[in-house]
């Protein structure tokens, strides 16, 4: 019995045509429950330039993921030449470059000179201002006024809940996390969050990695536990 012959696929296009499918269905597959304190906008290079090409999407889908604040993006020595210094253990992204020059050759047929296009694609690492220590203040967003939060009507139950989980949990920046490494669970301010319910969802599914690290911890690998929201 002969094998099936394997096709390519094109795992990009398949995972964007579900996203499509499903924010037609109107089942959006995660939709972040508070607000980011920070300027939001087109990433921005260290001179102010915007990013072109794949580089704005890629900024733009990281930078959200990891909850910067600000739109700019510059290399370390930008960053030096600009009297700051990035911080260590801090991981860089890649910014790519693609262009092409004419470069004149002589014909291997003819002997006659002619132009050629040469293509070529060259990467950056680059780091978030918000990875980076001394910039100039504009580098940085300033926080804006905070919203009030929508009170829950199961507020007693869920004040009573937590109460009774003995874990440390820490507020502040705009990621959720539990981190096996100093054992706490980090989330956004309160006011952050869209409504009191959606600070009690966020709680809960980082409260469960907690646990895990009691329950399991021979199963814990890494510094963090959860996806970074």
């Amino acid at each position: 019995m002969s094998l099936a012959k394997r096709t390519s696929r094109d795992v990009a296009a398949e995972i964007t045509d579900l996203i499509i499918r499903k924010l037609e269905e109107g089942v959006p597959p995660w939709s972040r429950p508070w607000r980011l304190n920070g300027a939001g906008g087109r990433p921005l290079r260290h001179c102010g330039t915007p990013y072109q090409g794949i580089n704005t999407l890629y900024l733009w889908a990281l930078g959200d993921a990891q909850g910067y604040r600000s739109r700019y993006w510059m290399t370390w020595r930008q960053a030096e030449t600009l009297g700051g210094h990035v911080r260590k253990g801090q991981t860089g992204a890649l910014s790519v470059y693609y262009s092409s020059f004419k470069k004149r050759e002589e014909h291997p047929e003819t002997g006659k000179q002619v132009e050629r296009s040469i293509r070529f694609l060259r990467h950056y690492i680059v780091f978030n201002a918000d990875q980076i220590d001394g910039l100039p203040a504009y580098f940085y967003p300033s926080d804006e006024p905070e919203q009030p939060l929508i009170p829950s009507e199961r507020q007693a139950a869920i004040d009573a809940f937590f109460t009774g989980i003995p874990a440390d949990v820490r507020h502040g920046g705009n990621q959720a996390y539990f981190t096996p490494t100093f054992d706490h669970i980090q989330l956004p301010n309160r006011t952050a969050f869209r409504s009191m319910d959606h600070y009690a969802s966020t709680r809960c599914h980082e409260t469960v990695h907690n646990a895990v690290t009691r329950i399991m911890p021979h199963g814990i690998v890494g510094s963090r536990v959860s996806a970074i929201w």
